[in-house]
């Protein structure tokens, strides 16, 4: 470890006169993770220097034992809240579930329309999953992409929070319009975790807006079009898409520290 010499030392005490920004901060960096360092330091400090310092942490010292004592458990709260939710996924989430409502009457007055319920349900939770890990979204994504807490486990924890919302109201979709079950949640399931191995890599709201124009152009508006199902929803496709979900719920840690990148929420 290369130390900062005396002369170089006084500069800094004396206000960093002579120093450019590239030394100061280097001198900064080091003082930080050197006590020698430090207290040579505060062996040069200037009578007018040490003075400020002694008339700041008086004024600390003050305002310590008299402002009021911290709201603990409300940051404490806060900050589960965020750990799981971003509060902009609201507006999302029931504009998911106005769609899914839509679908449902859709199916009740177009009888001959292929189950709107099952073209809708893979990419249903790609809207909600995009805006929990959105820098463009969350006005906190960066700060809060900088804690510990942060990376794939923050991200699968949101994607949870979505999925609680929208499966609940697939399922009520699936009871309401008989369809299968099993071939509601399964693409659901595949798509959803299809975002997040994709989106450790380009990012989780590009990878929701990637999937969910494939699957839109690929699938849904042809079975529309054609009033047929796609072969990928029919009941023998059942075992397909639930080694898929399986497969890529799988390869999802695999990636788990490029999450840590903040670019990853891109």
């Amino acid at each position: 470890m290369t130390h900062p010499t005396t002369m170089i030392l006084a500069r800094y005490a004396d206000g960093g006169r002579g120093l450019d920004d590239a030394a100061l901060w280097s001198i900064e960096a080091h003082l930080d993770a050197c006590a020698q360092c430090r207290g040579q330091l505060a062996e040069n400090l200037t009578p007018a220097t040490t003075e400020l310092l002694d008339r700041v942490a008086v004024s600390l010292d003050q305002a310590m034992h008299t402002s009021p004592p911290p709201a603990r458990r409300r940051a404490r709260a806060a900050a589960v809240h965020r750990r799981w939710l971003a509060w902009t996924l609201l507006p999302w989430l029931a504009v998911t579930v106005a769609v899914l409502g839509c679908g449902v009457l859709l199916n009740a007055a177009e009888p001959s329309l292929p189950s709107l319920v099952l073209l809708l349900a893979p990419v249903a939770p790609l809207p909600g999953v995009a805006v929990a890990w959105s820098r463009r979204i969350d006005p906190a994504w960066e700060l809060i992409a900088a804690t510990p807490a942060a990376g794939l486990a923050m991200v699968l924890r949101r994607a949870l929070a979505v999925l609680v919302v929208v499966l609940p109201a697939l399922l009520v979709a699936g009871v309401g319009t008989g369809t299968s079950l099993a071939l509601i949640l399964l693409p659901c399931l595949a798509f959803t975790a299809a975002t997040l191995a994709l989106g450790a890599f380009v990012g989780v709201r590009r990878a929701a807006i990637g999937l969910g124009a494939a699957w839109s152009t690929a699938v849904l508006l042809p079975s529309v079009a054609a009033e047929s199902l796609s072969p990928l929803l029919q009941p023998g496709s059942n075992a397909a898409w639930a080694v898929t979900t399986v497969a890529l719920a799988a390869a999802t840690p695999l990636a788990a520290t490029r999450f840590r990148r903040l670019t990853s929420g891109n």
